[in-house]
Parts: structure tokens; C-alpha cells; sequence
């Protein structure tokens, strides 16, 4: 009976049943997901309300099934408890079952960590575990990348307040104040709130705004290389 709960758990294999299952439990997710989306609309009404508690409910007593059943047909409980996904499982199910006695401001903070639900489709999800896959595989690369980011992001601050300062100490007060424009323009979404005005500023801005397109383009090359030789193993 233990072999068999774990083969249809296995959502690695090509087992029908384990692959209802599979499918069945991604189904839950999304639909639990929507479900905490629609709770956030103003005037709901009663039998909206009602609904959305009864999926909730089905929600939480198969994920609370599932949960149960990992832990019984795990060959080491203990470190599956304290796992990633074992982690996460526990906290899809752990807001409903704490929400009870609890205020309202407490309530609402729990409620949000129902979204921890969607790290559940890491374990279902074929295409999500390739690229989970790849970004383990090319870790060194993204982490070299996150680093000379953050240097840049830094030169960029200093080089814009010391430009900038002076025109504009409202916008430009210290190298600190300095870092949201420095990051809004590095990674190229540009809000407008903040912009240079000085000649040495703008021209300093335009070569910033080059380098941020790089960051934009290389870890989307890192990943999708990792992701090519990641499905070529397969």
C-alpha cells in the first residue's frame, strides 16, 4: 500500500494515475489562487462569500490529504518535514487551520501566506522544474552577474549625485537618495520621476542607459542557455 501512495505521489512518473494526480493538484492550486484573488474584490456578496469559503475548504482538506500522505510514504520523515516543498506544503494548508481565534489584522496576514501555494507548482510543473533545473545549473554565472549589478548600480548613484547634486538636492540629496534612480534606469524602466537636468547628467545618463540594456540581456542569455542544455540532458 506504501509503494503504491508513493508511485501515485510520484509526479516524476509516467504512471496515468500519478499523472491525474499530478494534473489534479496543479488544477487545485490555480483555482485556490483565483480564489484568494477574488476575496480581495470590495461588496462581495453573501453567496460569493460562501463559495469561495467551500473551495477553500475542498482546497485545504486535499492539500492537508496530500501533505500526510508525503510524510507517510517518505523514507526519511523528519528531513522531508524540513525540506523545501515539505515546507511549503505546510504553509498552504497552515493559514486556514491557524485563522481560527485569531483578529482580523492577524487574519489578513495569514491569508497572504496562502500565496506560498503557488511554489507548489515547482514540484507539478514539468516546464517550472526545467527551469528551476537551469537556474541551479548556471548559479555561478547568475550570482557573478547579481554582483558586478550591484556594483554598477552603486557607480551609477555616486556618478549621478555628484552630477546632480548641486541642480537638484530635493531629488539628488546623497548617494542613498540616489539609488532609486540608479536602479530605475540601469534595469531600463525609466518612470520619469527622476531625471537629470545637467548637460554632464544627461551625458553620464545616456551611457548608463547602454550599460542597462546589457543587464537586461544577459541573464536572459544565462538562463536560456542553462534551459537549452537542461532539456538536452533530459
Amino acid at each position: 500500500m506504501k509503494a503504491k501512495i508513493k508511485l501515485l505521489l510520484d509526479d516524476a512518473s509516467q504512471n496515468k494515475w500519478s499523472r491525474f494526480v499530478s494534473l489534479s493538484i496543479q488544477l487545485l492550486i490555480i483555482i485556490s489562487l483565483i480564489a484568494f484573488s477574488i476575496e480581495t474584490l470590495p461588496d462581495l456578496s453573501e453567496s460569493t462569500q460562501y463559495w469561495l469559503q467551500i473551495i477553500e475548504i475542498v482546497c485545504v482538506v486535499i492539500f492537508t490529504a496530500e501533505y500526510l500522505l508525503r510524510i507517510y510514504v517518505a523514507d526519511h520523515k523528519f528531513k522531508f518535514v524540513f525540506s523545501f516543498f515539505g515546507i511549503i506544503d505546510l504553509l498552504a494548508i497552515l493559514p486556514f487551520y491557524l485563522s481560527f481565534g485569531v483578529d482580523l489584522r492577524s487574519l489578513r496576514t495569514l491569508r497572504f501566506v496562502r500565496l506560498f501555494r503557488v511554489f507548489k507548482l515547482v514540484r507539478y510543473n514539468r516546464a517550472i522544474r526545467h527551469f528551476t533545473n537551469a537556474i541551479k545549473t548556471a548559479k555561478e554565472e547568475i550570482l557573478l552577474f547579481l554582483f558586478v549589478t550591484l556594483i554598477l548600480i552603486y557607480l551609477s548613484a555616486v556618478g549621478i549625485y555628484y552630477f546632480e547634486n548641486a541642480a537638484q538636492p530635493e531629488n539628488f540629496s546623497s548617494i542613498f537618495s540616489s539609488l532609486w534612480w540608479a536602479i530605475v534606469t540601469l534595469t531600463t524602466v525609466g518612470y520619469g520621476d527622476i531625471y537629470p537636468i545637467t548637460v554632464g547628467g544627461r551625458v553620464f545618463t545616456f551611457f548608463i542607459l547602454l550599460i542597462g540594456l546589457g543587464i537586461v540581456a544577459i541573464p536572459t542569455g544565462i538562463i536560456s542557455s542553462a534551459l537549452t542544455k537542461t532539456i538536452d540532458k533530459k
